[in-house]
């Protein structure tokens, strides 16, 4: 069986509704009211354990929205390992505007992190058993930037590959210490990292190799929405297009392709046939409303329709 970690530094409880129209002042009726545990890691997980595989997700988890995640964690069957922290964890939300089919997002920035509740996190980290950890998500105020950089290095120590999914400061920091298994940066996440726009396909190969010649990452895996993704790993790049599907929902399909490529990768396949399975992850993702992620059978329909399979 597929065993992996997960850490989510910043995790979220997602809340989604349906509203007819978003207007401003007055009082909006919402319906279809649902929750989720949410924020990177956790959602990686969830798609993970749907393949068949096994998740224990690490997280920090404060005050009564803490204890309402542990619950929505519990009441999907996941393994969790939550690590305690003074301040309350955040809750997010997604409103689909029925008439228009928009969709609005509202994420807070999450809680102030203590010294001490972040070593926690390193902490755990010296005790987990598995074989990758995916960590995944923004880092919440007071956490160092450098913190996935120091997260790589013990687990790197320990023989775990560690796969990392960030943006800004903590994903510059994270590749600067080396020793990443893979990373998955979008294409706005990766013009930030190169400091410089980039355009076509081939600034985009080309951005994404550099990483792996550096020796920060052995494997880079770019999103470019509906451009599709770029693989750029020791043997050189391959870029695939998008699927022609209809979008229901943007929210959590990076965290599907990650979970899906991860899984091919821990169930033995090579990176392009693992990037692949990561394709459909993301493009199944994106058939779910709400917070819903990917599900096992859009993956397994929509894998052979993509470029190469």
């Amino acid at each position: 069986m597929k065993t992996i970690a997960t850490l989510t530094m910043n995790p979220t409880i997602d809340a989604s509704y349906d509203v007819d129209r978003v207007f401003p002042t007055q009082k909006i009726r919402a319906r279809n009211e649902h929750y989720d545990p949410g924020g990177g890691g956790i959602n990686v997980a969830r798609v993970f354990c749907r393949l068949g595989g096994i998740a224990r997700c690490f997280y920090l988890s404060g005050g009564p929205t803490g204890v309402a995640l542990d619950g929505l964690l519990d009441g999907l069957g996941l393994l969790y390992r939550p690590i305690r922290i003074a301040e309350p964890t955040r809750v997010a939300s997604t409103v689909h505007e029925c008439e228009t089919g928009k969709e609005y997002r509202f994420t807070p920035e999450g809680p102030a992190v203590s010294e001490a509740e972040w070593q926690d996190c390193l902490d755990c980290l010296a005790e987990v058993d598995c074989d990758y950890l995916v960590a995944s998500g923004s880092l919440p105020r007071g956490v160092p930037k450098d913190f996935y950089a120091r997260a790589a290095a013990i687990l790197h120590a320990r023989g775990i590959a560690f796969v990392l999914d960030t943006s800004g400061a903590a994903l510059a920091e994270g590749l600067a210490g080396g020793r990443v298994h893979l990373v998955k940066p979008s294409s706005a996440e990766l013009c930030e990292l190169a400091g410089r726009e980039l355009a076509s396909e081939e600034d985009f190969a080309e951005a994404a190799q550099a990483i792996v010649r550096a020796g920060q990452a052995e494997m880079v895996a770019v999103t470019l929405g509906s451009r599709g993704a770029i693989l750029a790993h020791a043997g050189g790049t391959l870029s695939l297009p998008a699927l022609a599907i209809e979008v229901r929902s943007a929210v959590g399909a990076g965290d599907s392709f990650l979970a899906a490529m991860v899984f091919a990768l821990a169930g033995g396949s090579d990176p392009v046939a693992a990037f692949r399975h990561g394709m459909a992850g993301g493009a199944a993702s994106l058939l779910s409303p709400g917070t819903g992620l990917a599900h096992p059978d859009d993956i397994a329909r929509l894998l052979p329709l993509v470029a190469g399979s």
